[in-house]
């Protein structure tokens, strides 16, 4: 079994909004700064990207903020791996707070890109191996509640 893919924060000073807890664009953040560690995580270092000029890129992002969370307080994000092909990655995370508390979550599809060509690509083969370990663990887990949500007004 893998490692489990964690990100660690605490909700900065300069994140919080005239509320008194975290702004909107600062959760997008955090979200945006989970994928780079998920991304370090599947071995796409700063080494990777400037010598073999590949990365992954946020084609599309869904945010649902569930609860608050103020300064100074921990936060952890997890993911699970949705669904996959040979150049994209269905993802959802979730955040938490230091009582496990889900507080938000990011569901995203992202892409491997050529830097080379800037075009998609598939992803390099160590890893898609990393993926495709994964996808063993995660393809049977139940699907977030979340996950698959359209923006709309529900009527009667």
């Amino acid at each position: 079994m893998n490692t489990p893919f964690q990100y660690k924060d605490s909700v900065k000073e300069h994140w919080v909004d005239y509320n008194g807890h975290m702004n909107d664009a600062a959760y997008a953040e955090v979200f945006s700064h989970a994928v780079d560690a998920l991304m370090n995580y599947f071995g796409i270092t700063e080494d990777v990207i400037h010598e073999q000029k590949y990365t992954i890129f946020t084609l599309e992002t869904h945010l649902c903020y569930l609860q608050e969370v103020h300064q100074g307080e921990p936060i952890t994000v997890e993911w699970q791996l949705l669904d996959h092909d040979a150049k994209r990655l269905h993802v959802f995370f979730k955040m938490k707070n230091s009582n496990g508390d889900l507080v938000a979550t990011s569901e995203q599809m992202l892409m491997g890109m050529d830097q080379h060509l800037g075009k998609p690509s598939p992803f390099l083969p160590f890893i898609q191996e990393k993926i495709d370990r994964i996808w063993n663990e995660h393809e049977h887990l139940e699907q977030p509640k979340q996950a698959g949500r359209v923006i709309g007004i529900r009527r009667k």
